[in-house]
């Protein structure tokens, strides 16, 4: 298994900067994907998310970013629009071609240096190196700075990253996923209840205070450095309406694994991509996308090495 390229069509590439820790994720769909969007969380960065929606007049849309260091990851866009148009996808008006370009961003801004932020040209650097190769996970793109575990601040919270996880279903249908996972909350092992990475007791120690717990027997200050985004994509056949439902039930998979989960200060998201003519039910698409989605998160975790003064569980 490769990931979110097991969906054929589907492109993946991240820039990275280990200087600032922070970069960003690249997913193309050259041909166009007809997708659909939902949010949780409260505190969302986005841009060009109304194309998403069902009522919206596009028909489908042609990459999705994801990028670290809050709203100024949002110019990572440009650049991704820049090396699609170049390439002449999108959709074409007066001799120009026109990409569109979901894009949403996390909160990083408490690793590295802060002054170093995703770009128009790594956005393109990303696009350019897109592949449909195994999806790199770890510290990566837009999960280079991304961490877990923040209800008691930074200094004991874990390394996270990036993960993708494929699930078949009969008839050769595939739901895959992607996370970028910067949760303020834990990561739970579903088939346990187990904590794997999360709140630490103290900045020293690798035991877990158990952040669900925590926030509810004291009053404490908000973790304002999270967001948890996602990219559900499949080779079955969906309308706008259905992808949307899609992106609703990979969510359902982002409540399984982190807790607590979609916080005031979280700004998680899922965008759901359909490229394809393999038919399937909708609601076995959505029991695959949800398991799909647990499972990328769990492995971003597990694939993050420490980095950035905080323990990964990579070694």
């Amino acid at each position: 298994m490769k990931g979110l390229t097991d969906i054929p069509g589907v492109l993946v590439g991240h820039a990275s900067d280990y200087d600032g820790l922070t970069g960003c994720t690249v997913v193309l769909c050259e041909a166009g994907a007809v997708a659909g969007g939902d949010i949780r969380g409260s505190a969302t960065g986005t841009e060009e998310w109304d194309v998403l929606n069902p009522l919206h007049v596009t028909d489908r849309i042609h990459a999705v970013v994801f990028a670290g260091r809050s709203a100024f990851g949002l110019e990572a866009a440009s650049g991704v629009r820049r090396f699609l148009e170049h390439k002449g996808i999108g959709f074409l008006f007066g001799g120009v071609h026109v990409p569109i370009v979901p894009c949403a961003i996390l909160f990083d801004l408490g690793m590295g240096k802060t002054n170093i932020r995703p770009t128009r040209e790594m956005g393109e650097s990303a696009a350019a190196a897109a592949n449909d190769g195994a999806v790199v996970e770890g510290a990566v793109g837009a999960g280079t700075g991304a961490t877990v575990g923040k209800i008691l601040g930074m200094k004991q919270a874990m390394k996270s990253g990036i993960g993708s996880f494929t699930v078949e279903l009969p008839g050769g249908v595939k739901v895959s996923a992607l996370a970028a996972v910067n949760a303020a909350g834990d990561v739970r092992d579903p088939s346990t209840g187990k904590i794997i990475a999360g709140a630490r007791r103290t900045p020293d120690s690798l035991e877990f205070a158990d952040g669900a717990q925590a926030i509810k027997t004291r009053e404490l200050p908000a973790a304002r450095q999270n967001t948890t985004l996602v990219v559900v994509a499949t080779n079955a056949a969906l309308t706008k309406v259905e992808a949307t439902k899609l992106a609703q039930f990979g969510s359902v998979g982002m409540a399984r694994t982190i807790y607590p989960v979609n916080m005031l200060s979280d700004g998680d998201l899922v965008i759901a991509l359909s490229l394809g003519t393999a038919k399937a039910g909708l609601d076995s698409l959505g029991v695959a996308a949800a398991e799909a989605v647990s499972e990328s998160i769990l492995r971003a975790v597990r694939m993050a090495p420490s980095l950035g003064g905080l323990p990964g569980l990579k070694k």
